[in-house]
This record gives C-alpha cells, structure tokens and sequence, in this order.
C-alpha cells in the first residue's frame, strides 16, 4: 500500500450516489413492502454500513481507517431508486473508496432483493459525487508576490564543512506550495547575526522566514533566541503542531524548541536542523499555515 505515513490526519468526509432504474410496479412494491424478500431499504441500509466498515478487507489497496459516521440515505422516484452515502472520518487517508463501495453494495443489496419481481433492472452508475478534507483542502490563497526566505543556522555549514540539505528541501517545498524562489541564507550560530539578518529580511520585504537549526538543546543552538528579539507576536500553535505530528513518529521531537511567530506582517517559523525533522515540519504545517496572510488581510478563518 502506499505510505501515507507523511500526512496529517483531518476530518475527511466522501459522498457517493448509486442509482437503480426499476419498472414503476417494483418500485410500488417496494414501498408498500409486497416482496418475497421484506423491508429492502432497512436491510440494503445495514448492508451499506457494513460495507464501509469492509472496504479494505475487499479493496487489496485501501487503507482500514476508523469510520467516525456512516450515512445511508435514499430517494425514490417513479422509475429509479437512488442511494446516497455520506462517510466521515478523522484520519490521514480519505474515504471515497469506503463511500462507493457503500453505494454499490446497498445499490446491489436492493438489485437482489427486487429481482424476484423485476428481471430488467439497471443500475444505472455508481459514482463519488463529493469528497472533502486532506491536504488539498487547505491550500490557501495568499500574494503571489509573496517573498520567501531560508535561513540556514549551523556553524558547520558556514564554515564549508558540512553542505546544507534541510535549506533545500524547504526551498523546494515553499517553491511546490507557488512561492517565488526564496532569498537564500547561511550563518553560523550566533545571536546577534541572526537576530541581525532576520531583521533585515523583514525590513526589506519578506513575508515568510523559515529558518532551519539551531532549535536544540546544544550550547550553540540559539535561533530561538534570536527569532525572541525579533518578533512581535508568537503563534504557538504552528509548531505546537510540527512537534505534535513529530511526536507521534519520534519521541525526540519533544526536545525541539521552535517558535513561530510575527514580526510585523511576516511569519518566521523555526524549523529543527535534521532533514527529518525538517521534512515533517513541514508536512505538518504547510500548506495550512499560509492561512495566516488571509487572516492578516482582514479575512478571519
């Protein structure tokens, strides 16, 4: 199966419709619960439920998550039954599979149960009519003009000793997530040039500041510090989640000191050194956290 073990779990809810045609003398008798076969729209509504719980067990690709609600629902008409499943979910994978796989089975369960009556029936499609949640439910609108800067804090890499893998990977990121390529910076790890050039970035125009090291418990590890000096307002929960997310896949991500916060209109995130560190960073938080300029503009959530 593919690994979704980079995601963030939130509310994921998929709706799928099925719809059976049926001669209007199957449909009365369905309604007035003249069959062989009694209560269809009860029984094809429990079979629905179950399916849902089965999806995985029948689909070889599909992950099992925890179902949080499972609705079948029906209209009737003259000629045609439709069946509509809404399934929600707090997880890292959606759930339109688990909805089309409802729809089918309680399309299906009513199929078997009018066929003693009505051996022409159609079904007539099966389909995902709505799908919400997930990371592409949160990418936001922001300035495209937007500037961006990394800022590399390690006395290694300064010196030439080390390269820098964890700028790239957020340069890169910010570029997928429609940025313009980010202003680019190394320093070695101390206060006062960091403070000093994160000022800088902010007095010249950069909205965004994700630094990279220096988060840490080492002697040297000081950006937290100097991000203090420079902002104005902190939002602890931007890295609240980056350490929560970390935690549940290494317990070290409790030793991270990030901040985040604003200094005027621009955000500045610190993100832990390591490449895995920064890499679940910032599958935690972007692209979630450019909600913050539409907030800033005036547009509340």
């Amino acid at each position: 199966m593919k690994s979704v073990s980079n995601k963030v779990e939130t509310l994921r809810t998929a709706v799928a419709v099925g719809t059976l045609e049926a001669s209007p003398e199957a449909i009365r008798r369905l309604l007035d619960n003249d069959l062989p076969k009694k209560d269809v729209l009860i029984v094809a509504r429990v079979a629905g439920v179950q399916a849902v719980k089965k999806t995985s067990e029948l689909i070889p690709y599909c992950h099992p998550v925890p179902i949080d609600h499972a609705q079948v629902d029906y209209e009737v008409g003259e000629r045609t039954i439709t069946v509509r499943v809404t399934v929600s979910t707090i997880a890292k994978t959606g759930v339109e599979m688990e909805a089309l796989t409802s729809a089918s089975v309680s399309t299906l369960t009513i199929y078997d149960m009018l066929k003693p009556v009505d051996k022409n029936m159609v079904i007539s499609s099966i389909r995902l009519v709505e799908k919400t949640g997930g990371r592409s439910s949160y990418i936001e609108k922001f300035p495209r003009d937007l500037r961006a800067a990394v800022v590399v804090c390690s006395d290694s890499t300064a010196k030439g000793v080390r390269s820098d893998r964890s700028g790239r990977i957020i340069r890169d990121r910010l570029v997928e997530h429609g940025l313009a390529e980010p202003t680019y910076r190394i320093l070695p790890d101390e206060t006062d040039r960091i403070e000093l050039e994160l000022k800088g970035l902010v007095s010249s125009g950069h909205r965004l500041i994700v630094t990279t090291g220096g988060t840490g418990l080492g002697p040297r590890d000081v950006t937290v510090e100097a991000t203090r000096r420079v902002i104005d307002r902190e939002v602890p929960g931007i890295m609240e989640a980056a350490r929560a997310h970390g935690q549940r896949r290494t317990p070290y991500s409790m030793l991270s000191r990030g901040l985040a916060g604003l200094s005027g209109s621009c955000i500045i995130l610190n993100l832990p050194g390591s490449l895995r560190g920064t890499e679940e960073s910032l599958d935690a938080v972007f692209p979630a956290v450019l909600h913050a300029y539409k907030m800033m503009a005036g547009g509340g959530h």
